[in-house]
């Protein structure tokens, strides 16, 4: 019993505590959001009883600043007229000067200039109007009274935008001016150090103190003049003490603020920065702000081609313009990440019209929201047709072709995942090579001035059959160039033209992989990151070459209009890069280190898979030895032999037959004897191979349904 009365104070003052805290981390936040979300009207009218409550104090701390006590008293008949004069003038002038109609979270400089007009306007409407009414009013009087009603109200506004923004009244008091780590500040939002304290960086700062995720504490910057000095409330430190101050712990992550900065330099930065183990992200380039297609609260992770990023060689008005400007322009798998890029590119070179062709309706529908987008914000003037269709409708290229008088081909449309072409052989050689076979008769039946192939580095010497596809439409083009009538291919679904004249130019661009392309290794690994890992390489020596889609997508606009006739030209893909360096960056640039035998107790494993289906370690982007440099420091042709039309034609009709007969060995053989240097030493591993149904049943699933059927 005894006990319990000792123990008593103890519980209440334990009960009083926790009852504190729940009302200061449950009822504030609570408060706050109804407030916000009060109609516009109810927070005007709080507003002006706040400042009519502002009037009053500062009427009676001025009247105290001039005359004191005593004074105050011997004119307390004055304070009261004006006490009841003051609001009349004062909070109209208010009112019309729009200090109702600024949202208090969003507030900025322009503040400062307005309750300087409301405070000279404020005096003048005082001293005129007590000199009117003959009152006896201390000269100075008005004066005290507009500097202390410029001040209460220029503090109540400071203070009402950052608590609404969650910040305790220690906080406003401190926090903006330091990057202390204690108090309540540091527990709104991720704390984060903003790299650049420039125009970028100030602006990403105002967005950020808008918002609720993100906190930014210092500025981090390479001009040392700035060392030191306060930017937006937060001290910026030099980049050399970045480590240091990670040491102690002041953020949680590195915002990059730089989107104007050359690429070398952005390489740079970010590999100093990979070294903190702290996740890294960064801000949309200012292109991107530009267009519409980004806003300025966008924040994005790291790509990794910062790191792989190398300086952009300025382009060729003319060959841009060359085979767009003015023209039809016609885009397929205009919906894939090639395609939509040299969509992007396109409608900022005045075409006329654009037709962006895919046979995905959801891919289709993507790039024309985002073309239509950028068309308005920039207000471009062309016209933009949706087309659904596949280019192994000879009809359907052929209805758009002519309707359209398509002056310029870009055909991005393939299959180019490796593994499911070797499991889908079928639909590989369907696509890649009868695709670009029906698109291209189709161009030469409606004179189609201009074709372009986009190609890939694993057309050379291919050990898989979405290469080597892809290096017979390569040779098809080649053969076309070559003849001025062409027999066509399955003439009966060209409108039964059997042969037809060839005045279109074509022209083969040949690169490696795209950084963030479908498929790629980029987005799976970052995914893998996510999850805790591990990360999967299938060998440790592989190696790619790698570009970003902007810079492959300009080149290959400028190469196309280069070539003569069956020009292959061959994009500078810079030095390959090891896969698995590839995953430790982006392990690093995540914020995590590399779990290994060197460092067991790290957060993320890199595991080996072993190759898969028709993968080699190397890529190459030349057949032999022949090259030509061309006017361009990025760009080379190459000089390669193909096959002539009719020899082409006739591998086609066999391979055809043996995809008809699902004999893929056939399949892959036929294209061995006219794809130079093919070779594969991977099994056959396609789905519906015969090997593969031989082993259940001799005859097609499908019959057994239609007997069913008809039973």
């Amino acid at each position: 019993m005894g006990t319990s009365w000792v123990l008593l104070p103890f519980f209440k003052h334990a009960s009083f505590i926790i009852k504190f805290h729940l009302v200061k981390t449950i009822f504030k936040p609570m408060i706050r959001k109804k407030l916000i979300a009060l109609p516009r009207v109810q927070k005007r009218l709080i507003s002006l009883t706040i400042d009519l409550l502002i009037v009053w104090f500062g009427l009676f701390s001025s009247f105290l600043i001039r005359l004191g006590w005593d004074g105050f008293f011997d004119y307390s008949e004055l304070f009261v007229k004006l006490s009841i004069l003051s609001p009349i003038i004062i909070l109209p002038i208010c009112i019309r000067l729009g200090l109702y109609r600024a949202v208090l979270r969003y507030l900025n400089s322009q503040l400062a200039v307005t309750l300087l007009r409301v405070g000279g306007l404020s005096v003048a409407g005082l001293i005129l109007t007590t000199y009117v009414l003959g009152w006896d009013v201390p000269r100075s009087l008005p004066f005290l009274f507009g500097l202390v009603f410029m001040l209460l109200l220029g503090l109540s506004r400071y203070t009402a935008r950052y608590w609404l923004l969650g910040f305790s009244l220690p906080d406003i008091l401190m926090s903006p001016f330091t990057a202390s780590s204690h108090g309540s500040y540091h527990r709104r939002g991720k704390p984060v150090a903003v790299y650049g304290a420039g125009d970028a960086g100030c602006q990403l700062v105002s967005a950020l103190d808008r918002g609720w995720d993100y906190r930014p504490v210092v500025f981090v910057d390479d001009n040392p003049t700035l060392e030191g000095r306060i930017v937006y409330g937060r001290k910026v430190y030099h980049s050399s003490q970045l480590s240091q101050l990670a040491e102690q712990k002041l953020f949680d992550q590195v915002l990059l603020a730089l989107p104007s900065i050359s690429d070398s330099k952005r390489k740079a930065i970010v590999q100093n920065l990979e070294q903190l183990q702290l996740p890294v992200m960064t801000m949309p380039a200012m292109a991107d702000l530009a267009s519409g297609r980004l806003q300025i609260q966008d924040i994005k992770e790291v790509e990794v081609a910062d790191l792989l990023g190398r300086e952009p060689v300025a382009p060729d008005e003319h060959l841009l313009h060359r085979c767009i400007k003015g023209l039809t322009v016609m885009v397929t798998g205009a919906g894939g990440s090639i395609g939509s890029e040299l969509c992007r590119q396109i409608i900022r070179l005045d075409c006329q019209r654009l037709i962006i062709f895919d046979h995905s309706e959801f891919n289709l529908y993507q790039i024309e929201q985002e073309l239509t987008r950028i068309k308005s914000s920039l207000s471009l003037h062309f016209e933009l047709i949706t087309v659904l269709g596949s280019v192994n409708d000879p009809n359907r290229l052929l209805d758009v072709m002519s309707a359209y008088q398509v002056n310029t081909v870009y055909h991005a449309a393939a299959y180019k995942h490796v593994p499911i072409v070797e499991h889908n052989i079928s639909q590989g050689v369907r696509n890649n090579v009868l695709g670009t076979l029906y698109t291209a008769q189709a161009a030469m039946v409606c004179n189609v001035q201009n074709f372009v192939l986009i190609s890939t580095d694993k057309a050379v010497r291919p050990t898989n059959v979405m290469g080597a596809t892809k290096r017979l439409a390569e040779e098809v083009l080649q053969a076309f160039s070559t003849q001025i009538n062409v027999d066509l291919l399955h003439p009966g679904m060209f409108r039964e033209a059997v042969s037809v004249m060839n005045n279109t130019r074509f022209t083969m661009v040949r690169f490696g992989n795209v950084l963030g392309s479908s498929g790629s290794v980029i987005p799976k690994f970052r995914e893998q990151i996510r999850s805790g890992g591990p990360v999967t390489v299938t060998h440790p020596e592989i190696t790619r070459y790698f570009m970003t889609i902007p810079e492959a997508a300009l080149l290959v606009i400028q190469a196309g209009s280069m070539g003569t006739g069956g020009d292959v030209f061959l994009l500078d893909m810079g030095e390959p890069v090891k896969i698995v360096d590839l995953a430790r960056h982006m392990i690093r640039l995540s914020g995590y280190s590399e779990k290994n035998e060197e460092n067991p107790e790290g957060d993320i494993s890199i595991e080996f898979s072993g190759l898969r289906p028709g993968e080699k370690l190397y890529e190459e982007l030349l057949i032999g030895d022949n090259v030509n440099t061309t006017d361009h420091p990025l760009i080379y042709k190459a000089v390669e032999e193909s096959a002539s039309w009719g020899e082409l034609k006739l591998a086609i009709t066999e391979i055809l037959a043996a995809v008809d007969k699902h004999d893929y060995q056939e399949v892959r053989a036929t294209i061995g004897k006219h794809v130079s240097g093919f070779k594969t030493d991977s099994a056959l591993v396609d789905w519906l191979s015969m090997s593969f149904r031989s082993k259940s049943s001799h005859t097609f699933p499908r019959s057994n349904v239609d007997h069913e059927v008809n039973s």
